[in-house]
């Protein structure tokens, strides 16, 4: 469904994507992780032409968004649906009427209909009776959820998904977990997540791959990811206390706790 196609990318001499080639299929939950600055956001961005590579090209249902017109590109952008990483909310309007923006936007719809879609969708994120709230007035995954309701309003074929738990408690992240999970066995929707948790990575992706100087280093189901052989990705698992095994451990505090008694 996304296709990426010898792609590299420039930052002044850095290369930031090196001969990037990958598929996301349709209906699968694609997580892309890795270290701050290894490229994750940027491939991420190229998928709705944020950024044009500056060799290969980006395929969306075989049409090439990294060249296309402005016609086609406005076309092409109204599959997608992205929830950013600061939710993006507007703070001087109400949830509602953050969330009714994109039909607003793009429909012509009228205002029952668009009031009656609103309650719906945010229903479908567990947020009840808030319409009249101000942004202000949410909490991290509560603002979370509301960006969300606003990415699936106009039923996008494709959600974006940029560190959708970063910033979020334990609890919290799992909750977004659940529904990122949700929308895609409900919704058939395809989802394509960048993230620094790889929690969140192994609970939602159908694939994981790991991104590391430009290009991916490993590309692989939950399952193998967490058995790669990659140097590169057992650090990364070590870092967060997964093991090859599969288990989730906690930090241990016994050393800690010596030094304070």
């Amino acid at each position: 469904m996304i296709k990426f196609e010898h792609v590299t990318k420039y930052f002044g001499e850095r290369r930031v994507l090196d001969d990037l080639d990958f598929e996301v299929q349709r209906g699968e939950t694609f997580v892309i992780v890795g270290f701050s600055g290894a490229g994750k956001s940027v491939s991420l961005k190229h998928m709705i032409r944020l950024l044009t590579p500056d060799q290969g090209a980006v395929w969306v249902d075989g049409e090439d968004i990294s060249h296309a017109g402005q016609r086609d590109l406005v076309r092409l952008r109204e599959r997608f649906g992205v929830l950013f990483q600061s939710a993006a909310l507007l703070e001087w309007l109400t949830v509602g009427e953050n969330v009714a923006l994109p039909l607003r936007e793009k429909t012509d719809l009228d205002d029952a209909e668009i009031h009656r879609r609103v309650e719906e969708t945010l229903n479908m994120v567990n947020l009840n009776d808030i319409y009249l709230a101000h942004p202000s007035d949410l909490s991290g995954g509560m603002r979370k959820r509301v960006g969300l309701a606003r990415a699936i309003i106009t039923n996008p074929e494709i959600i974006l998904y940029d560190e959708p738990t970063s910033g979020l408690d334990p609890v919290t992240s799992r909750t977004i977990d659940d529904l990122i999970d949700r929308l895609r066995r409900e919704l058939k929707v395809t989802g394509v997540v960048v993230t620094h948790d790889l929690f969140s990575a192994l609970a939602i992706g159908t694939r994981i791959a790991m991104i590391h100087q430009g290009h991916f280093i490993e590309l692989s189901t939950p399952a193998d990811f967490i058995k790669s052989r990659h140097q590169v990705v057992q650090d990364f698992l070590e870092a967060q206390y997964i093991t090859k095994k599969g288990a989730w451990e906690a930090p241990r505090n016994e050393t800690h706790q010596q030094s304070i008694t």
